[in-house]
C-alpha cells in the first residue's frame, strides 16, 4: 500500500510556563524574535507584528549572504488560548495564501503549558515539510529556552 503524501507538521510540546506567558512569546514582537529562527547566530530583522484578526505579521531571517522574508494573517486571536495565522516565505509561489499555523495552549497548572502546533495547506513536498518540521523543532527548543530564562 502506497504511503499518502505528508501535509503537515503537527508537534506538541509542555512548556514550563503559565499560558499567559507562552500566548506573549508568540505575540510580542521581541519575545517571537528572541526564538523564531532558534539560534542567536540566525538573527531576525525587521519584526512586525499586528495581532489580531486581519492582522498582518513579517520579519526577516538572516543568513550568510541571503536574507529570507517570512510573512502572513492572523485569522484568529483568541488570548491566551489560540493563534490562527498564514505562514508564507518569498519561494511561496504567487497567488497561494502559504500555509494556515493553528497553535492552541492549554494550561496544565499555574506554571506549565501544553502548546499544540499544526501547520496545513498542502503547498509543500514532503520532504519540506519535514525540514520545516526539524526547523519548529528547533525553533520550540529556543522558546523552552526562553521562557525558562535561559
Amino acid at each position: 500500500m502506497a504511503q499518502s503524501p505528508r501535509e503537515g507538521i503537527d508537534i506538541t510540546r509542555v512548556l514550563g510556563a503559565p499560558q499567559e506567558r507562552v500566548f506573549a512569546a508568540w505575540t510580542v514582537p521581541e519575545d517571537f524574535a528572541a526564538w523564531y529562527g532558534a539560534d542567536a547566530d540566525v538573527p531576525l530583522d525587521r519584526v512586525s507584528m499586528d495581532v489580531r484578526p486581519g492582522g498582518s505579521w513579517s520579519l526577516v531571517v538572516i543568513v550568510p549572504g541571503a536574507e529570507m522574508p517570512f510573512r502572513g494573517v492572523y485569522h484568529e486571536v483568541s488570548d491566551p488560548g489560540r493563534l490562527v495565522f498564514t505562514l508564507k516565505d518569498a519561494s511561496a509561489a504567487t497567488g497561494i495564501d502559504g500555509e494556515t499555523v493553528t497553535v492552541t495552549f492549554t494550561a496544565l497548572s499555574g506554571t506549565s503549558t501544553e502548546m499544540v502546533f499544526q501547520q496545513r495547506g498542502g503547498n509543500l513536498t514532503p520532504e519540506q515539510y519535514a525540514a520545516a518540521e526539524d526547523g519548529w523543532e528547533a525553533f520550540f527548543d529556543a522558546l523552552e529556552a526562553r521562557l525558562a530564562g535561559r
